[in-house]
């Protein structure tokens, strides 16, 4: 019987990236627990073609506000970083004429669409929080490390300095900031600090977009910031996030997954992720991560780059030694010896995998069961955040990074 993986690859479209599915063997066999969870039969051409096009979309809102924020001081509807920082702080009324790109950017992140539940959000929170240390752990090694096997948005990373160098760990830092805030109580109602987070995020990719978008060789990788890396991203954030914490031990009902999934539905709305990549299931993503997978390019020399600039800031965390080897343990039980060589990083036993499902067991099945007991576990998750924004942060002040707008011409 001839498997997915094994079945001829469909030509590539001359209107896609030459990125869209160029290592798709590879791709296959990398996404194929994904093809499992996801119970996926066959490859969805039409959703592949979707992935594709995708490449070459962006948040268009938020292209305008970006336009608008890049023009000269005195061009005609040109919004100042002040204007947007001031309509972000103090809400609809804090500027009296808006320029059309600033006003049509607010008035799109705060149109809530109707799915919204924020009592289903809230409880999203409460569980991601109950998953403590493990959804770190899963975040940085499976999400973030893992998303370096394949290029295009590792190489953009490289070529802003995001995750390289000296500003390694602050960007972690502000990653672990901006997802703790937005599992809090009532984060994500408009204008509190998970929401205006989110949006703010948005508009720092906006501008990143619009002014890379002037040198990156989009032939080859799509725009910069596009909706098909954006759908990876979101998935890496949910479906992921699920996926690796079952695999460390954590119990997670049918409920609770879909709670945490609707929370960043809703995050991927307010991000400005096209409505045909939010996904109300876990079933539902890992299918359409099982895409995305195929869609991607191989590795690049960023990949390895970015793994090894992470691993040396874990290194310099405190009891980094020991951070250090715990982490090479859980990486090489999820990305597996053969990735970890890719990415020029040492492979070590799994110890660390055990260890993990074993303290869970006990943490989840046995200590702390029942209503007071998730209680618990979230207090036990709301400390395990501090320390590790302590950590990443040091003695600086707990902020995601500053807007830049860049005028056209520089």
């Amino acid at each position: 019987m001839t498997t997915i993986e094994d079945a001829p690859v469909t030509p590539v479209s001359p209107t896609f990236p030459t990125r869209f599915r160029e290592a798709e063997e590879r791709s296959a066999r990398i996404a194929r627990p994904l093809k499992l969870v996801g119970g996926v039969r066959e490859v969805d051409e039409d959703l592949m073609s979707r992935l594709g096009a995708g490449f070459l979309a962006c948040d268009e809102v938020g292209n305008r506000l970006a336009e608008a924020m890049r023009m000269r001081a005195g061009e005609a509807g040109r919004v100042s970083m002040r204007d947007f920082s001031t309509r972000l702080a103090d809400g609809p009324n804090a500027i009296a004429d808006p320029p059309p790109a600033l006003a049509d950017f607010f008035a799109t992140v705060e149109a809530t669409p109707d799915w919204v539940d924020h009592a289903l959000i809230a409880e999203g929170g409460r569980v991601a929080r109950r998953f403590g240390r493990n959804a770190a752990d899963v975040l940085l090694q499976l999400s973030l490390i893992g998303g370096y096997r394949f290029g295009g948005p590792t190489d953009l990373l490289v070529a802003t300095g995001g995750l390289t160098g000296d500003m390694t760990r602050r960007r972690i830092a502000e990653t672990q900031k901006w997802s703790v805030a937005i599992m809090q109580p009532d984060a994500l109602l408009p204008y509190a600090e998970g929401w205006r987070l989110t949006v703010h995020v948005r508009a720092m990719h906006a501008l990143l977009n619009h002014a890379f978008g002037e040198t990156w060789d989009v032939e080859r990788w799509g725009l910069p910031i596009n909706q098909t890396d954006q759908a990876a991203t979101l998935g890496l954030f949910d479906g992921v996030l699920l996926l690796g914490s079952r695999a460390l031990g954590v119990p997670i009902t049918r409920d609770e997954s879909h709670a945490v999934m609707h929370l960043w539905k809703y995050v991927g709305w307010l991000m400005g992720v096209d409505e045909q990549w939010l996904v109300d299931s876990e079933r539902e993503r890992h299918r359409l991560n099982y895409h995305v997978v195929r869609a991607q390019a191989d590795i690049t020399a960023a990949g390895p780059e970015l793994a090894q600039a992470i691993m040396e800031t874990v290194g310099a965390l405190p009891y980094g030694r020991f951070r250090r080897e715990r982490t090479l343990s859980m990486l090489t039980a999820f990305l597996g010896p053969r990735s970890m060589r890719e990415l020029g990083l040492p492979v070590r036993l799994p110890w660390a995998i055990a260890a993990a499902i074993a303290a869970n067991t006990v943490r989840y099945r046995v200590l702390n069961r029942g209503e007071a007991g998730r209680r618990r576990l979230e207090r036990w998750g709301d400390r395990v955040a501090k320390r590790v924004l302590r950590d990443y942060y040091g003695d600086a002040e707990q902020e995601v990074g500053a807007l830049e707008t860049p005028t056209r011409g520089r």
